[in-house]
Parts: structure tokens; sequence; C-alpha cells
């Protein structure tokens, strides 16, 4: 029994194993067993969510385990219940509870206090963990490996880009560079940690708060939507201070190789234009199906004896 709740979770051989496990799911290079079956997910959603919990409800199901699901309305947590306890009286229900929140990750360690239930980060305020397995998993079905990638993320420094500083710095050779807002950018606790890891295992990051001398030769160009859910921004004019930060067809000019990849839903004329997002670089919506490949990798590591790295 295993949780998720933050890429740093993982150790470095759990995180290229899920990878690896992902792309193995994605290109159905796997066995046909159900190794979840008997199981039972509750899928605890109290945000809108599309992608995220379409691929964990389908993955489950197609490992085996049944489901439960469960809107913002439906739990006792509206009505003053502690975390502690919703935990400890879930673990003895189901097997597995995947949340999504947009809050504080608090909450889900102190559902994780339990010896019963594993416990999957699905989105919180301040890292995406699942969402970065998917993005390094759709890599690794393109380029074949993560290490020596080249990539670049435009946009705010939200919960999606602050999982993925944390998964790409730990892979060798890695060139990752954000560029984001003036006040937008990764956090303190993210960028420390992201650089930490990127010291101890060879990789680069860099963020700058401009669009000026992008590197070139780029693998891959990222970006999310401006208006994350769950949060607001802190100023009225912020859309001015994004834009010169949308993705465009010009960034290809000096990485015309690159391709693009962007988390969904799009808001096409905002973050990214139509001719990006619609045009042939962009493996967006196959990187939204590998959301359900990742999710298969991330539940059955969490629920079986052997991790993914056992497994073909």
């Amino acid at each position: 029994m295993r949780h998720l709740i933050s890429v740093d979770d993982l150790t470095d051989d759990d995180l290229n194993a899920l990878v690896r496990r992902g792309a193995a799911f994605a290109a159905g290079r796997t066995e046909s067993v159900r190794p979840l079956a008997g199981q039972i997910a509750g899928i605890y959603f109290s945000k809108t969510s599309t992608r995220t919990r379409t691929a964990f409800s389908s993955g489950a199901l197609r490992l085996g385990a049944q489901i439960i699901a469960y809107g913002p309305d439906d739990l006792q947590l509206n009505t003053g219940e502690t975390s502690e306890d919703t935990g400890r009286v879930m673990s003895r229900m189901v097997d597995m509870l995947v949340a999504r929140t947009a809050g504080d990750p608090a909450e889900m360690r102190a559902w994780a206090t339990q010896d019963r239930m594993s416990v999957v980060n699905a989105m919180s305020a301040d890292e995406h963990p699942t969402q970065a397995l998917t993005d390094l998993t759709t890599l690794y079905g393109r380029f074949g490996r993560i290490e020596g990638l080249r990539v670049l993320y435009v946009g705010e420094g939200n919960n999606t880009a602050a999982a993925l500083a944390l998964a790409l710095s730990r892979f060798p050779g890695v060139e990752f560079e954000l560029r984001t807002p003036q006040g937008y950018g990764l956090t303190d606790s993210v960028r420390g940690r992201a650089e930490a890891h990127a010291a101890r295992c060879g990789a680069v990051l860099r963020e700058r708060h401009d669009m000026a001398d992008l590197p070139e030769d780029l693998d891959a160009i990222y970006t999310t939507r401006w208006q994350t859910t769950g949060t607001s921004k802190p100023d009225a004019d912020w859309r001015r201070l994004f834009a010169p930060f949308q993705v465009t067809a010009g960034l290809w000019e000096a990485s015309p190789k690159a391709v693009f990849l962007h988390d969904l839903p799009a808001h096409r004329g905002d973050e990214v234009t139509a001719e990006v997002l619609d045009g042939p670089a962009s493996i967006a919506f196959d990187q939204a199906e590998n959301k359900m490949h990742s999710a298969m990798a991330v539940l059955e590591w969490c629920r079986t004896v052997t991790g993914p790295e056992q497994r073909p």
C-alpha cells in the first residue's frame, strides 16, 4: 500500500518505472491480467474535471477495480468532520482514494495517516503529480527517453509547472527552462526542491520572467491555461502581464522539430493559438489519452506488492 501525494514521494526508481509502465500501457505492451480485481477505488473530485476524473475511473475499471464516485457535496468534510476521521472511516471501506481538491495537500496527508487505503493526489493547489507522470509518459513514448531532453515551459508557474519541474529535474541531461510572468513563477519551495534534484541528477533548471533569448533546438514546448482550476489572479490586469507569454507558431522558427504539449482544457487565443494547438506539432490530445495510461500505472503501483519495474 503506497500513497502518491507529491512527485517527491517517489524514489528515482519509482519515477522511472512509473513512466515506463505508463508508456507500456499506452503501447499495449502489457499483460491482460486485472491486478486490482476485487478492490474498490473511491474517486473524489471537489473541482471540475474531464480528463483526470475519466482517466482514473476508466483506468481503475480496466485494471479490474470497481469505483465509487464522490462529488463536492457528498462527504461529511463539508459539515466539519476532520480529514483524519474521514480517512480512517473510508480506509475501512475502499482500497484507494483518488482526490482532486485544488486545496492544501495537508488534507490528503491527513487522509493518508491510516494504513489500509492508498491516497492519490489528482490535483492540489500546489502540485499536480499525476499530470507530470502523464507528461513524462508522453515524452517517453515520443522520444524513447527522458534523459537529455530540452523542454521549454511558457506561462504561469502553477501546480502543473511545479510537478513538471520536480519530475524533469530528476533525469540526467535534461534542460528545463520556464518562462513565467513576473509574480507568477514557481514558488521558492518548489524551485529549491527542483534545483536540488537537478544538482543531484545532472539536470539543468532555469526560470526567467520574459520571452527574450529563448533556447533553440528544443524537443518540446509546453503551456497550460492561464486560469487554473480553483484559483484566481490577485491583480485585475493580469492579462496584460500574461499576453507576451502566448505560445504562437513563431516559437517553432528556432525549434522546428519541437512537439507541443498542453495539459488541457485549452483556451485558444489566450495561452496558445489555434494554429499551434491544432497544428502538426501538437501531441496534446495524445497527452490527454495518456492520462488514463499513467493513471493505470499509478493505481497498480499503489496497490500491488511488486512495482511496475517487475512487469513488462
